[in-house]
């Protein structure tokens, strides 16, 4: 009697037709929701400053880290304590702030944004909570500024144009040491990245395209390993081996 699938391929058949929420990551809505709150929950807060910086872009619809990314970028960069810090995509300067929050002493951080409006109301904040003379934000399009930086930087945090990603790549790379963590955010789209490209609308397929060929990029490089988080929309931890 031919023998039936083994418990792993049994879960596998399962999952796949939503019968199950074995595998960690993709448990049902409701539970999910339950979940990231308690895990939340347990995180260290982000400072006062930081939690009225976040309630006034929250405020103004513009978008910043998720909670769980927050407490992704403090457990690393207390880890690995940065001596420089790059992030591509500034935004309004609060993930720059809190990464400011918890680097170690004497370490500094280069952004860049290119969006005017954006720009203004981060160098105000980098005032405003007295971090201008360790945050130096560069004006323009990540494109042309990446290649005028001198490395290294053993941190960068990119969260900027998600169809970009795949042309930062090669700057970023060499502006990596070996040592040195990537953390990419926004990876999964939505989840759009799970669904075959003909169920993509026809406006994101540059987007889903780009990004897959991303990871592909960050999974592939034998000079980087690469693991991939369900945390908010997605998150990639990369490290340069070599």
């Amino acid at each position: 009697m031919k023998s039936g699938p083994g418990p792993e391929e049994t879960r596998s058949e399962q999952y796949i037709a939503g019968q199950t929420d074995f595998y960690e990551g993709r448990p049902d809505t409701e539970r999910g929701e339950r979940l990231a709150a308690f895990i939340e929950s347990m995180e260290a807060a982000a400072p006062p400053f930081l939690r009225e910086l976040e309630k006034e872009a929250l405020a103004e619809g513009i978008p910043i880290i998720r909670p769980r990314t927050q407490g992704l970028l403090r457990f690393f960069i207390t880890m690995t304590r940065p001596g420089r810090i790059l992030e591509v995509g500034t935004a309004t300067g609060f993930s720059a702030l809190l990464m400011d929050h918890w680097a170690p002493a004497g370490c500094r951080i280069t952004t860049m944004e290119k969006m005017p409006a954006r720009i203004s109301q981060a160098r105000a904040n980098f005032l405003r909570y007295g971090a201008a003379d360790r945050i130096t934000l560069l004006e323009g399009d990540a494109m042309e500024l990446l290649p005028q930086l001198e490395g290294p930087f053993d941190f960068i945090f990119m969260d900027a144009a998600k169809g970009q990603y795949i042309h930062y790549l090669p700057e970023i790379k060499r502006l990596l040491p070996p040592g040195g963590l990537l953390i990419s955010d926004n990876i999964l789209q939505q989840e759009e990245l799970l669904e075959s490209r003909f169920a993509v609308t026809r406006r994101n397929r540059t987007i889903y395209k780009r990004m897959r060929e991303y990871l592909r990029a960050i999974t592939g490089d034998p000079d980087l390993t690469t693991l991939i988080l369900e945390l908010g929309d997605g998150a990639a931890v990369t490290y340069r081996k070599a």
